[in-house]
């Protein structure tokens, strides 16, 4: 049983571990683009669009309504804000929002900043979990000072999805894995190369298999129809799990 807690908590833990990306999404009504990168900690905001021009994110599905939070890149050093309906939005006291690099190519800009997930009083709290995020924008062109954003807006949806870091795809790149899975007779492995020894668990934690691996296939007909825990120990000296579903 305690290699299945175990097992527990590696998934847990690579769960809390997890990216996620909106990638880039085209904002259309308004010649822009918005890009939503998260971690356990930290949300990413990539904006792009004319080098002359005041862009705006609000996060809701409300507008701007009284209270809504938004990023906004302008001709102020201020870039967090609160709307309180048609009106100027108002820079939040404590600017959560911190712009780490600012560039113009040709007549194009690219804003991107950094804050915590959750950010300060009265911001949009933003999931570092697969999921919808409903967002508003708009542009006004003409100058990077705020003004009334005309015809140049719209609303859209980030959609969430899981995604790699370059550390992440560098050790995917090495990962041990086992194909097919469910599987009758045998399974075999990729990057096989690395393991040491293999381990076999039944789904009450009993070990019911140890072997080492010859070339690439390793032969499953002598269990019983079920779900196993497989602990494959590598060269390396680590150690990972992976679920077997035995036909």
């Amino acid at each position: 049983m305690k290699k299945l807690l175990l097992i527990s908590g590696l998934a847990l833990a690579s769960i809390a571990q997890a990216q996620f990306s909106s990638g880039t999404v085209n904002l259309t009504a308004a010649a822009m683009t918005v890009k939503l990168d998260t971690n356990t900690t930290t949300a990413t905001i990539t904006l792009t669009g004319d080098s002359n021009s005041m862009m705006g994110i609000g996060f809701g599905s409300s507008g701007m309504a009284s209270g809504s939070d938004g990023f906004i890149y302008n001709s102020s050093p201020n870039r967090d804000y609160t709307f309180g309906g048609f009106t100027t939005p108002s820079a939040d006291t404590v600017q959560d929002w911190t712009e780490v690099s600012n560039t113009v190519s040709g007549s194009t800009r690219t804003v991107v900043a950094t804050r915590s997930l959750t950010g300060g009083a009265g911001d949009f709290a933003i999931p570092n979990s697969v999921g919808t995020i409903n967002i508003f924008y708009a542009r006004t062109g003409g100058g990077t000072g705020i003004a009334y954003h005309g015809g140049s807006r719209g609303y859209a949806s980030l959609t969430m999805g899981a995604t790699l870091s370059t550390k992440d795809l560098s050790a995917e790149s090495k990962k041990v894995s086992f194909y097919p899975n469910p599987a009758k007779e045998s399974v075999s492995f990729k990057n096989a190369d690395q393991i040491r020894s293999i381990e076999i668990f039944d789904s009450t934690g009993r070990k019911v298999k140890s072997t080492t691996l010859e070339g690439e296939t390793l032969i499953i007909s002598d269990l019983n129809a079920g779900s196993y825990y497989i602990e494959i120990a590598l060269k390396d000296g680590s150690v990972t799990y992976e679920k077997l579903i035995k036909l």
